[in-house]
């Protein structure tokens, strides 16, 4: 399967389709305050952790002990995730349900965030976080935004800090992309920074080609106290939001304000900075290594999906990568905050 530019240019999503996995759960509300461990739930979560750790040879250094915020734990409608926390009390929570993660909070303040109409129990991709686009960004040969998104990942091995996540080919993927692949997605938690890192193997003896991309949702006080600065002027980029296809066009401004609706594709760009006049702070979204090029997207004046309170702001390798066999590929993006 050959992804061209051209597929991609004309087809990049603003919407969340997709096919669910098979054994999707009945749609159950969820809401951030159900994953806070109350006390009448704490035993069985705790014991839900050490089964879980035991069936995958952790023992209990997978495990939060009684009391720890870190570990392996499951929200109200029966996903697993796992939280990660520092010294400091900072903490992120990462899915197993497309290897998704939901929670950045740094000296109190949430960075990331998830949709009010986000679905959190399986039966659809999570509406939110950094969400795994692979191996197709838009709609395309396979189904919407590719497979990553609405499978289980796999977790290789964790620390109170850090979590190393694993996606390889099954039955349900094979339907649709017969490919020899290993996806590796780690986390860390650090005292300045969020730091991800994407790698994707090929594990077969033929090359095949993928696209790549963290549809990144990023909390925001209102949207018109946002801006977004970055190497964007010059930069030429493709405005979904005109015609049928989208028209090519040459960003004029160094930061970019939000006042319609907002799906556009800047190539060439990895450096986004945003900046929350509501809050004071800033978030460096510090693509390294992969991420060549950024989407920005917002469904504005759309209540239902919370417009007001979020912007994507996503890293996005938009060209494919054709992927000898044995060979790898690399993402690497870091979130830092800031104060403005």
């Amino acid at each position: 399967m050959k992804l061209t530019f051209s597929i991609l240019a004309a087809a990049i999503a603003s919407t969340d389709a997709f096919i669910a996995s098979p054994g999707s759960s009945t749609t159950v509300a969820f809401g951030r305050s159900s994953v806070v461990l109350e006390a009448s739930q704490n035993r069985r979560k705790i014991a839900s952790r050490s089964k879980w750790a035991e069936a995958r040879g952790f023992g209990a250094t997978a495990t939060a002990e009684p009391g720890s915020a870190a570990g392996l734990m499951t929200n109200d409608s029966g996903l697993e995730y796992v939280r990660l926390e520092n010294s400091a009390g900072d903490t992120s929570d990462i899915y197993l349900y497309g290897g998704c993660v939901t929670s950045y909070i740094k000296g109190g303040q949430e960075y990331i965030a998830v949709r009010p109409d986000a679905k959190m129990d399986g039966s659809k991709p999570i509406s939110g976080g950094l969400s795994h686009c692979w191996p197709q960004f838009g709609p395309g040969a396979i189904q919407q935004h590719g497979f990553a998104r609405n499978v289980n990942w796999t977790v290789k091995s964790m620390t109170d800090t850090t979590v190393e996540l694993e996606m390889a080919p099954s039955d349900y993927t094979k339907e649709m992309w017969d490919k020899e692949f290993l996806c590796t997605f780690s986390v860390a938690l650090e005292d300045d920074k969020l730091s991800t890192k994407m790698m994707v193997e090929n594990k077969g003896e033929e090359p095949f080609d993928f696209q790549a991309a963290l549809h990144s949702y990023f909390t925001v006080s209102a949207i018109e106290n946002l801006s977004i600065a970055g190497s964007f002027a010059g930069k030429e980029f493709l405005n979904k939001m005109v015609g049928d296809g989208g028209e090519m066009q040459t960003e004029e401004r160094d930061v970019i304000t939000i006042s319609e609706e907002y799906d556009r594709v800047y190539k060439g760009v990895n450096d986004p900075v945003l900046k929350d006049s509501g809050t004071g702070k800033s978030l460096t979204v510090q693509n390294t290594a992969g991420w060549e090029d950024t989407v920005l997207w917002n469904p504005y004046g759309n209540e239902g999906m919370g417009y007001n309170n979020f912007v994507c702001v996503e890293s996005v390798k938009f060209d494919p990568v054709t992927l000898e066999a044995g060979a790898s590929w690399t993402g690497d993006m870091a979130l830092v905050p800031g104060d403005l």
